[in-house]
This record gives C-alpha cells, sequence and structure tokens, in this order.
C-alpha cells in the first residue's frame, strides 16, 4: 500500500503525501524525542522533515525504501538543530519532564529509561527497538559502522541494566 502512495505522490498527487505522513508520523515523533525533550524543537524537526520530503519526493529511487528515505532526512533535520541548540547553550541528557507531553502514554516508560543514554544512543535504541530497524539498516541511516551501532545497543543495554539493579 504503501508503495502505491508514495508512487501517486511522486506523480503529484497532494492526498498521497499527506496519507504518507501520516502513515509515518508517529515514527518520526518517537525518532525525535530521541534527540530532545522538548515538544516544539520535535515539531519543527518534523515540519522540515515533511516540507523537504514534499521537495523531494520524486527523488525516492525505491519506493520500499520511503520510510527510511523520510527518517534519514529527519535525522539530518535533527542533528541540524541539536548542533545548533549545542552551540547557544548546553543540551541536558535529562531534559525537563514537565514539559514534555504525553504522546504516547503506552511508551512513557520506553522514553523515561531512554533519557538517561547519550541521545546517540537514545536513537539507535528508538530505532532498533521501537522502530524495527537492523542495525544494518541504522548504520546506513546514521552513517555509522555496524559494528558502532551493535557496540552502542550492546553498551547502552548494559546501563540500563545497572540503572535498573540500583533502583530495584
Amino acid at each position: 500500500m504503501e508503495d502505491t502512495l508514495v508512487k501517486r505522490a511522486q506523480k503529484g498527487d497532494p492526498d498521497s503525501f499527506v496519507r504518507l505522513m501520516e502513515l509515518n508520523k508517529y515514527s518520526m515523533q518517537r525518532v525525535a524525542y530521541g534527540f530532545f525533550h522538548e515538544e516544539e524543537d520535535v515539531a519543527d524537526v518534523i515540519q522540515d522533515t515533511v516540507l523537504k520530503a514534499y521537495e523531494h519526493i520524486r527523488e525516492v529511487r525505491k519506493t520500499e525504501y520511503f520510510k527510511s528515505w523520510l527518517l534519514r532526512i529527519l535525522i539530518n533535520n535533527c542533528r541540524k538543530l541539536y548542533n545548533s541548540q549545542k552551540k547557544i547553550q548546553p543540551q541536558e541528557l535529562m531534559g525537563n519532564e514537565e514539559g514534555k507531553r504525553d504522546v504516547y502514554p503506552s511508551d512513557n516508560d520506553f522514553f523515561r529509561m531512554l533519557s538517561i543514554l547519550p541521545s546517540d544512543s537514545r536513537v539507535i535504541f528508538q530505532l532498533f527497538y521501537g522502530e524495527q530497524f537492523t542495525t544494518k539498516e541504522i548504520s546506513g541511516l546514521l552513517q555509522m559502522n555496524e559494528s558502532t551501532v551493535r557496540s552502542k545497543l550492546y553498551r547502552g543495554k548494559e546501563q540500563l541494566r545497572c540503572n535498573w539493579e540500583r533502583d530495584v
């Protein structure tokens, strides 16, 4: 179904493009929350991603990779905003939980758990566990070695395990 929507959107059908964005909305939000704690930042990077995807949708060569292509745009936008904020003020790893709206009530524990990880590990965990991407796909999306992705997953799991054992 998504392949058909991509082909229609590439031919200029705005309804198909809107439907594609609706189908991928939660994935984009989950990945963006891997970078940011503030709802405004998440909304900004998603808005930029949707605009860039709309402008460049004809460049998608294989329709089955549309989601990866879209998330790659999102990750690039997240990195840009994150780096620009880092120059202005230090990014807090834990964030301000009071300002964060519960977008995914069932994901609250997952996001709370991930908040103790560095931002690059949060994104990898979200892509691996939240979006079910393989380590090879993640390495392509994040432009890093697959072994680096696996080691960040391993170290992150160890960090979470130690934190959990300490809290129990």
